[in-house]
């Protein structure tokens, strides 16, 4: 799709929350790792996800997908644990996703080979410098291609020997759940500390539930999650697995509910306090909007003349940022968005891509070290570049839906990194999106 025109109007009706992304890249890589076949029911098909499967695969991982009765029910996959690891036959292209590069490179220290780690030209301008020198530090020599600490990165395996390393809390998360992954397989303790302050605690508290569920145990959480140690040795056993919608892709139908004064029902969100992007909820309730959470759906009903500017703090869920500072455009007084200083080493700077962008729609947004502060104000239509991310490319389409004329979207295809059918999901409930 070249591009989209996006006109303001109201919504109504229901769509389903497509599944966690955060979920299925743990599922699947947890299952890789067990001894024997698990099932992942409902797993997202998305291309970050896609980026992990192939991933699992070109380390043995046997892959099935299940299929669909004639009556209905969820889809799945079948996965066979690699054990042994094999080492890659080529070149692990993770494509967009950080997350995969980081949940594998450690990993594939436990293979017996060296493994390479690439990705695209956005991935390659991504930092991982403390993850090649963690992985040094426990005992397999890591390097980065060109000396940068950017991908391409090298893994030369022959097993996580183990040790005690000290990790920054400000650095991704995904690569302490990288460790965490990996560490059971090590060949002796694995301690983590941890400089406070850690961000995104909760999707280090997700991946610690799918060491439990897969039958890791033998680990020890420091003090208030100052550190973690896992014991050696031990191993995955297989399990099955129904991953749940997702709040981080939802929050956008939710808010596109939010600014354009509408009732909308978002399917399949059951309660999950393990994902951290279920702030979205009590943000939007602080916002004066009034939001229903059911077993699992959760409802919208707004009035965007009611709405009012928060502040809050999403050190723990960084990916809500430009989504909440689009709410911020629509909401009386002012929005002050703190914790955002790790969004400038996303798939794009979402700190600068967010701001600009909505600048072109009249926003008043200032951009400070760790926090944006938005000020209410009355959006317009505007031509809107994404920068190929997908949480960019979204946060502009429900700034759009509300604003006074039209939009346009460039590269809309972007969002199939994590939400394939948000566009069509977005025309389920009745907005007025065409190709331009």
């Amino acid at each position: 799709m070249a591009g989209l025109i996006v006109e303001p109007g109201p919504l109504k009706g229901s769509v389903k929350a497509p599944s966690s992304k955060a979920h299925t890249h743990r599922a699947l890589l947890a299952a890789s790792l067990a001894e024997g076949t698990s099932t992942i029911l409902n797993p997202l098909a998305s291309r970050d996800t896609e980026a992990t499967l192939k991933c699992i695969k070109m380390y043995g991982a046997r892959v099935a997908r299940l299929k669909v009765s004639p009556s209905g029910g969820l889809e799945g996959l079948r996965v066979a644990g690699a054990t042994p690891l094999e080492t890659p036959r080529n070149i692990v292209d993770c494509g967009g996703s950080a997350s995969t590069l980081r949940f594998a490179a450690p990993i594939l220290g436990n293979a017996p080979g060296i493994s390479i780690l690439t990705g695209d030209r956005s991935l390659r301008r991504r930092p991982m410098g403390y993850m090649i020198e963690a992985l040094n530090r426990l005992g397999v020599s890591c390097h980065s291609a060109a000396g940068d600490g950017r991908p391409p990165i090298i893994v030369f395996g022959g097993g996580l020997k183990g040790g005690c390393i000290q990790v920054s809390g400000d650095v991704s998360s995904q690569f302490i759940s990288g460790l965490l992954l990996a560490s059971p397989l090590a060949e002796e303790p694995v301690t983590i500390r941890v400089s406070p302050p850690l961000e995104s605690r909760p999707y280090i508290l997700l991946t610690l539930s799918y060491l439990k569920r897969f039958g890791v145990e033998d680990f020890q959480v420091l003090g208030d999650m100052e550190g973690f140690t896992v014991s050696p040795g031990q191993s995955y056993k297989p399990s099955r697995v129904e991953v749940p919608g997702d709040y981080s892709s939802a929050a956008y139908i939710l808010s596109a509910a939010a600014v354009t004064s509408s009732e909308v029902i978002v399917e399949g969100l059951a309660r999950d306090f393990l994902q951290a992007d279920m702030a979205i909820l009590e943000i939007l309730r602080d916002m004066n909007v009034t939001v229903q959470q059911e077993e699992s759906s959760v409802r919208i009903v707004s009035d965007v003349q009611e709405m009012e500017g928060i502040e809050v703090d999403l050190r723990d869920s960084p990916d809500l940022a430009p989504i909440v500072a689009v709410l911020g455009c629509y909401a009386k007084g002012e929005t002050v968005i703190h914790g955002v200083r790790r969004l400038k080493f996303k798939e794009s700077n979402r700190v600068e891509a967010v701001a600009g962008e909505l600048r072109k729609a009249g926003a008043s947004i200032t951009v400070e070290e760790d926090r944006l502060i938005v000020k209410g104000s009355r959006l317009r239509g505007a031509s809107y570049n994404p920068h190929g991310d997908h949480r960019i490319a979204m946060a502009c389409t429900v700034a759009a839906l509300g604003a006074e004329g039209r939009s346009l979207i460039s590269n809309p295809g972007c969002v199939s990194k994590s939400y394939p059918d948000f566009y069509r999901d977005l025309l389920r409930i009745g907005a007025r999106i065409n190709a331009s």
